[in-house]
């Protein structure tokens, strides 16, 4: 069955033209003119992936993001006509995996998309695979056959890329990573014109997963001019039999 990609853009010419290249190269494409439709057509067949542009009537892409995330870790790609950081941030913080500056070319769209069909597959393969053994950290448990962080037994939720990112600083706790660093573990995933700058609003949506109060972050640490790190915790006994921190 061809994945299927939901199309929210005001603009008939554009919408018709993405939708068209879309559906040309195997991919189900559908659209909608606005946010509330949007909604309406996402909880009546949950696509694949979400294409969002920003500048929509009535309701705005930002809302409609907020509001997918509320349900669903579906990726999604912000489409904005605007190159401003603020918007960039905005989108990210919200749960976007990616973003893209209208004018764009659709091929490189295409490429943007199937890079995270790609991230989505081997996230899908590993959580069917038995994987390595879990790693127990203080009252977490990242388990990568499952693809799951979980803290004292509940579940994060966390996308591919948020995963990606808190595995790499939860596997070398008390270790401080770069933005950078941080950018190398996820980049496919990322804009290919990645900053820095996307990997704060990462963290700040991992925080709000893990963290009991996110505004005062207990495990994961910001280093100023250096970067992040997860908290080196207590080792707990768990009866996982995966190896320790």
């Amino acid at each position: 069955m061809a994945q299927s990609i939901l199309v929210v853009e005001d603009e008939n010419s554009l919408r018709g033209m993405i939708m068209d290249y879309l559906t040309a190269i195997g991919y189900a494409a559908r659209g909608s003119a606005d946010g509330l439709a949007a909604l309406k057509s996402f909880a009546a067949e949950p696509p694949d992936l979400v294409l969002l542009d920003i500048m929509l009537p009535g309701m705005d892409g930002f809302e409609v993001a907020r509001q997918v995330r509320r349900q669903s870790t579906v990726p999604i790609i912000m489409l904005t006509a605007r190159a401003e950081e603020a918007d960039k941030l905005i989108g990210l913080e919200l749960g976007a995996d990616d973003y893209m500056v209208k004018p764009f070319s659709v091929r490189e769209l295409a490429a943007r998309i199937r890079a995270i069909f790609r991230r989505v597959a081997m996230h899908s393969a590993a959580a069917q695979s038995a994987g390595p053994a879990p790693l127990v950290h203080g009252e977490f448990i990242l388990d990568y056959g499952k693809r799951q962080l979980t803290r004292s037994g509940a579940a994060c939720p966390l996308t591919a890329v948020q995963f990606e990112i808190v595995a790499r600083l939860i596997r070398q706790p008390g270790r401080v990573f770069s933005r950078a660093d941080l950018l190398d573990a996820v980049a496919e995933g990322l804009n290919s014109e990645a900053y820095e700058r996307t990997i704060d609003a990462h963290i700040k949506n991992i925080r709000k997963a893990v963290e009991p109060d996110p505004a005062n972050p207990r495990y994961i640490l910001t280093m100023r001019n250096a970067g992040y790190k997860f908290a080196e915790l207590p080792v707990m006994a768990a009866d996982t039999g995966g190896r320790h921190e």
